[in-house]
């Protein structure tokens, strides 16, 4: 069996945590920080909290012209400091993502450490393992370019928190950075 990669993002964002946490573990943000082109659908209703065992199903489109439905679920959640979801079913014969979320100076730091293994083994890590890495290399950047209009620097106040409306679920709207 191949190794599993490593992908390691960080993110600094001008907001709280708990800003932070109502956003990124609201599933029903997935689409709006994935690619259009990847035509990502969110196929069960998300709950108003995560919780371990949470199970998620999306429709998504990894490769042009290849469209496969992603199960993942909710493993570990310690509010609002991380979670983790795992594929249970999906493109990837392994997908561990732990999302990790800190207060730092100025805001939070976002990070992702996503462990990932290929299909097909050895095969699999060298006919498509470059190709993957930029794949989501590119998620990623999207993402990052999308939460950076989502939450500007100049809409902090200087503790590095914001205004969220009492029962919101830190969902961002439907127009935005995307159009």
């Amino acid at each position: 069996m191949t190794a599993a990669s490593l992908l390691h993002k960080k993110q600094i964002l001008p907001i709280g945590l708990d800003e932070a946490w109502a956003f990124f573990s609201d599933p029903g943000n997935l689409p709006f920080i994935t690619p259009p082109d990847m035509g990502f659908t969110v196929l069960s209703a998300p709950p108003p909290d995560i919780h371990p065992g949470l199970i998620l199903r999306y429709s998504v489109r990894p490769l042009p012209g290849f469209r496969t439905t992603w199960v993942s679920e909710i493993t570990e959640v310690r509010a609002p400091d991380f979670f983790v979801d795992e594929q249970r079913q999906g493109p990837y014969r392994l997908w561990r993502h732990e999302h990790r979320f800190s207060a730092v100076p100025g805001g939070v730091l976002v990070e992702d450490l996503v462990r990932y293994r290929l299909p097909f083994g050895f095969l699999g890590a060298i006919f498509a393992g470059a190709l993957v890495r930029r794949k989501l290399d590119g998620i990623f950047s999207f993402r990052s370019r999308v939460l950076a209009a989502r939450f500007p620097a100049q809409a902090a106040t200087p503790s590095g928190n914001r205004t969220v409306t009492p029962g919101g679920s830190g969902r961002i709207p439907m127009k935005g950075p995307q159009e």
